[in-house]
Formats: structure tokens, sequence, C-alpha cells
């Protein structure tokens, strides 16, 4: 499977899927083509229903130092030529809603292990996901104002809604590094690991998910908290949430995991993402119940 990747290492572990940036030698720095790649791997995900769950990691020490800026000074200059490979052509075009737009349709868990530190479009790229765990070595900028430059990939709006407004000003307005505790108080990552035990947590977290829930009910309901937790009231998920658990309720994943749960043993859900949700009063694949 990797074969057919530049950026990154893809492997299938079981029922997870890893994707590993992998530039080690600049850092992990983000191109263009690690983005449209990033967006592949999760396309990838989305049509197995052998894949419960992707996780995203670095190869080497470095999660991702921020976009290729190799180019020098005109690294980011999309009207010269010079920063099409971070961000698309002279034109203006952008290619970081490639994996933005890929992350937010998803309809597997994403979880996110930075095993070293995220500055820039290296940290931005992964709001869109789940859950994030870090090395207790990792550090996190918004450095954007420090280059000139605006946050970008939607960071504007993913990162107040993640930490709060007050602590996205801070990091965005003075640009500084995180340190890996900070960015644990501000709700930016759930857990701390030592370096050398990431992986190895990254893959329990995802095996849990993936042995204990039911792929069409995490597919649901990560499209649900992340479309509906940004409105201003309930209405939006009291439409849908009683529907669907009146149509899920009638059906075999639900009389699973109620039995296995009297039972006492691991559930078996028989459900499909693939086949099982777009007759569903209400799926990713068919949102009519949100405006």
């Amino acid at each position: 499977m990797s074969a057919a990747f530049e950026t990154l290492l893809v492997e299938q572990d079981g029922p997870i899927l890893w994707l590993r940036l992998n530039r080690p030698e600049v850092l992990n720095a983000y191109t263009s083509q690690m983005g449209a790649e990033l967006a592949r791997g999760i396309a990838l995900a989305d049509a197995d229903d052998g894949v419960k769950v992707v996780v995203i990691t670095g190869t080497g020490r470095v999660f991702c130092a921020g976009a290729d800026v190799s180019a020098g000074a005109g690294a980011f200059d999309t009207e010269s030529g010079e920063g099409a490979k971070n961000f698309g052509s002279r034109d203006g075009a952008r290619e970081n809603s490639d994996f933005i737009g890929a992350m937010m349709a998803a309809k597997k868990p994403l979880l996110v292990a930075f095993n070293g530190s995220a500055a820039g479009v290296g940290l931005t790229l992964t709001l869109p996901c789940d859950i994030r765990i870090a090395a207790d070595t990792a550090k996190f900028g918004c450095v954007f104002t420090r280059r000139g430059l605006v946050p970008e990939a939607g960071s504007a709006w993913f990162l107040p809604r993640l930490v709060g407004l007050a602590t996205a000003l801070k990091w965005c307005m003075t640009g500084a590094l995180v340190p890996a505790q900070e960015a644990l108080a501000a709700g930016l990552v759930s857990e701390l690991v030592p370096a050398d035990r990431l992986a190895a947590r990254a893959r329990e977290l995802a095996l849990e998910i993936a042995a204990n829930c039911s792929p069409v009910a995490l597919a649901l309901t990560r499209q649900m908290l992340w479309r509906f937790s940004g409105e201003a009231g309930p209405q939006g998920a009291l439409a849908v949430d009683a529907a669907l658990n009146i149509a899920l309720g009638a059906r075999a994943d639900v009389h699973e995991g109620v039995a296995a749960f009297l039972e006492k043993r691991q559930p078996q859900f028989p459900l499909k993402v693939s086949t099982d949700l777009a007759d569903l009063p209400w799926s990713p694949t068919k949102p009519t119940g949100y405006r």
C-alpha cells in the first residue's frame, strides 16, 4: 500500500491504518503533495471496512516542522511560483483544503500521535482530528504572525473551539512555541506520554475504539459532534438524534451491543460503514437533518 505514497508511510495494522509523515530529513516539512496524500490515505480508510481507526504520526524526532521553506524567502510566494509546492498553483489555488475536507468528512475516527514538535501547518493539519496525544517532550507553535502570515487550514475556526478564544489569541498573537504541559492544560492534547511509549499508547487507544465501538455509530457520532457542537443551540442535534436512535435501535449493531454487554463479552458489530449508512434518516453521506 505504501508504494503509492511518497511523503507518507501507510501501513495497515489489523483494524488500524497508520499514516506516518515521512520526510524526516527535513523534519517532515509539509508540502501540498503531503496534504493530497493525507486526503488519499483517509479516503482509503473510509473505503475499507477492515479499517476501524486512522492514526496519524510522524517518523523521526519531529512530527512536522511546518511548511517546507527550502525555496527560501519566496517559499510562500504562490504568485511567482516558488510557493506552489506548499500551497498549490501560482494562481493562488490552495491545496490545504484537500486534507481538511477529507478529515471533516471522514467516517473513521482520526487519532493523532505527536511524536515530536508541531509548528504552523504541522499543527493546524491535525485540528480536524478527533483525539490528539503527544510525547511529553513535544512543543507546539502557531507561528504564522512571525512569518508575516495568518492562521491557515481553517485554524482560526478550529483552534478556538479546541482551546478557547483567549488561549488561541495568545498562541497566535505571540507565535511562541508552547510546551506539552501547556498544550495539555489547554485541551489541545488529551494525554502526554513518554516519547518511547507514544506509538504503543496510540495503538492501545485505537484498539480500544476498534474492539468496543460500532463503526457505524462512530461514523455518525463524529459527524454529529463536529457539525452540531458549533451551533447556537441544540436544535440541529435534536432534529436528528432521536430519529437516528430509533432507526439504529431496530438494527443489528444495537442488538449486538446490548447482548455483548449483558453477556460480558466483546461485541462483534455486523453493520458496515460502506453499506449501512446511506439509508439512515441522517448520515454523513446524506445529511438531510442538517442545514
